[in-house]
């Protein structure tokens, strides 16, 4: 196999990896909220809307307590790129925001950086969420 073979296929495999969790991210989010927790880690930071969160527990309770009810994620593209951290990616998602019972869809944008754990998966080390307005 030569360097671009190589090249492309580690690339196919980042590109896999980060549809897999944001497809996996998006359905917790919009079926069992509580459950996004588990993704995260006690270094992990979110920054939601400009608000800092840090750790597993305050993210989970911040997403927990968003006062917004059902909802339905759909991305519309999805960029991924290694990151420093050896065999980390960092993934970003725009898309839209369909909240049950409204005729609008909101369109968001979230960044995301995956970091491996020893046990083969990933953890969200860094999250940043915005809604795009305008």
């Amino acid at each position: 196999m030569d360097r671009k073979e190589e090249k492309m296929d580690a690339g196919d495999q980042l590109e896999m990896v980060a549809k897999a969790f944001v497809d996996h991210y998006y359905h917790l989010f919009d079926t069992s909220r509580a459950a996004l927790a588990s993704l995260y880690g006690h270094t992990s930071m979110l920054s939601f809307e400009g608000e800092k969160f840090i750790g597993a527990d305050d993210i989970g309770r911040k997403l927990t307590q968003l006062p917004i009810g059902q909802c339905k994620h759909s991305a519309s593209t999805i960029d991924c790129q290694p990151s420093a951290f050896a065999g980390g990616i960092i993934v970003f998602v725009s898309g839209n925001l369909q909240l049950l019972g409204e005729e609008h869809q909101l369109k968001f944008s979230q960044m995301f950086q995956l970091i491996p754990t020893q046990q083969g998966s990933f953890f969200v080390q860094n999250d940043i969420f915005r809604l795009n307005y305008g």
